[in-house]
């Protein structure tokens, strides 16, 4: 070979030597493998085991919109009618569902699993089933899924109540759990306490307790001085004592 075609060799092995070496040490530094765990943490989800707390169905009811619901009622209306004297379809007529018994109406064959269940269709009850039919009522011949977004769910429970029915809305829960009693610190009377006393101290600070609550020198002006003499102080050493009554002299 000339000249000319030894240099374009030899930088055509440079090349290749560059490259590869490039590649060994990419290799090196960015490594793959498997992940310790997979995906990533989402905050707050831990506790509850990836679920947000359901908000109870009380609570919703109170701002439910029974338009919306009528909407939402739509995908069960291919089943069922809820019209007064409504004809019977693949499931019963829903008109004044709420508050009768539960699969009970006349002119329906109910599943043994959904005439198990007893009781009336109340707010839970009936929450419950829009939910999941099958989870409310295992074996029920309703094939619907359910409604998964509690807002859906109380806004169809509005619109049922409104068509012939009309309950009384449940009470709303309180946005959060109230404290058993007030702590000792501001005079209320907390779990095991009577009269704002703690009963459950420690005998030793219950000592110091009565003991502070039983000195009354305060009272009467007096000074309480409950502090241990330094070492010096004329009532611990004789000559200091001493000392101190030539200088009053």
């Amino acid at each position: 070979m000339d000249n000319r075609t030894n240099t374009i060799a030899g930088w055509t092995l440079a090349a290749f030597g560059a490259a590869l070496a490039a590649s060994i040490v990419g290799g090196m530094v960015f490594h793959g493998g498997e992940p310790a765990k997979e995906g990533y943490v989402i905050e707050g989800a831990a506790e509850t085991g990836g679920e947000a707390a359901e908000v109870p169905i009380a609570t919703l009811l109170a701002s439910a919109d029974a338009g919306k619901g009528a909407d939402v009622f739509k995908k069960c209306s291919a089943c069922h009618t809820i019209v007064p004297g409504g004809a019977t379809g693949i499931g019963p007529n829903l008109h004044g569902i709420m508050g009768q018994p539960i699969a009970k109406k006349p002119g329906f064959a109910y599943s043994s699993a959904l005439t198990g269940v007893g009781g009336n269709w109340d707010w839970d009850k009936m929450n419950a089933w829009l939910k999941s039919p099958r989870k409310f009522a295992d074996g029920t011949k309703m094939t619907f899924a359910g409604l998964s977004k509690g807002e859906d769910r109380a806004n169809v429970l509005a619109y049922l109540n409104a068509q012939g029915s009309n309950l009384p809305l449940p009470a709303a829960p309180p946005p959060g759990a109230a404290a058993a009693g007030a702590s000792p610190v501001t005079g209320g009377n907390a779990p095991g306490t009577e009269g704002g006393q703690n009963q459950d101290a420690a005998p030793g600070a219950k000592s110091a307790i009565d003991a502070v609550a039983t000195d009354r020198r305060a009272e009467t002006g007096d000074i309480a001085n409950t502090g241990t003499p330094a070492s010096g102080a004329p009532s611990v050493d004789p000559g200091a004592q001493r000392q101190g009554a030539k200088v009053g002299r």
